[in-house]
């Protein structure tokens, strides 16, 4: 696996921590968004392949998550989320002047890689969205009519066709096994509806990958999600029988090399 070390910022909600796995001449950086309840950790083999395909690489544990301050799995307003991504961006295009930047969201970092994308879109060389939580999503007015609203963690075996994915999800320390916080949810719903207003990704190279049974984010409700905001340069790729972690899936191999095959015509398009 790809070396890698720690940063330390302060972010909109106190310090967070990112995690750089560093190229010493990269073609392009990419920055990983991951998604609820997890860590930028479990990313490391999507970074070690990113490297290797000459990418520099970082990633936010975002407040409330992972080795960052805050209330575990409180988020508030999903805007200072991205704003805190917005200042990773930042340090990267101080790190890299001049080097073409990636953003890559996976789950509920779908959604504030879409929502950057909205915001700071013009920035970017290319956006990829892994099963995005935008578009509807069925869980979040469920568990908002409940009160109090259950302890449900998120059931491993809805994440990879893979079991040892489950397993380890499920022994991780880092990741959350506890109930939704009633204002995370909240912003959520405002954020998918804020991003279904908030405008196309216009020229902006777009891939979006999402398995064909992804039972945690349905792609019947994301769908609608897309459509609203897709721009036109719009790739999509729908992988049969595959859950919601396309990146742990049992054809990870396959996804990551349409990842990498996605960047490199992105970059192409740049610098005919």
């Amino acid at each position: 696996m790809a070396e890698s070390r720690e940063h330390r910022f302060v972010g909109t909600r106190g310090e967070n921590v990112v995690r750089e796995w560093p190229h010493e001449r990269p073609r392009y950086v990419a920055v990983l968004v991951h998604g609820y309840g997890e860590h930028i950790g479990r990313y490391e083999h999507v970074a070690d392949a990113l490297v290797r395909h000459g990418a520099a690489v970082y990633g936010l544990d975002h407040m409330g998550h992972g080795k960052s301050q805050g209330e575990r799995v409180l988020i508030e307003d999903f805007e200072d989320v991205v704003t805190d991504v917005h200042a990773v961006d930042e340090r990267v295009r101080a790190d890299h002047p001049g080097v073409p930047v990636v953003l890559i969201g996976h789950s509920m970092g779908g959604l504030i890689a879409a929502r950057y994308a909205q915001r700071y879109g013009d920035s970017l060389a290319a956006l990829v969205l892994s099963g995005p939580v935008i578009g509807s999503w069925e869980v979040i007015p469920q568990l908002l009519a409940l009160d109090p609203i259950p302890e449900v963690p998120i059931d491993p075996a809805t994440l990879s066709r893979d079991p040892a994915v489950g397993v380890a999800y499920a022994e991780d320390p880092l990741v959350w096994h506890g109930a939704f916080k009633r204002p995370t949810l909240e912003a959520l719903a405002t954020t998918i509806e804020v991003i279904a207003k908030g405008g196309t990704f216009g020229p902006l190279p777009t891939l979006w990958i999402h398995g064909s049974d992804d039972r945690l984010v349905p792609l019947a409700g994301t769908r609608p999600g897309i459509e609203a905001v897709k721009g036109g340069d719009f790739t999509e790729i729908i992988y049969p029988e595959a859950r919601h972690e396309v990146f742990n899936e049992t054809n990870k191999d396959e996804v990551l090399a349409d990842v990498t095959t996605f960047v490199d015509r992105a970059l192409a398009s740049r610098h005919p």
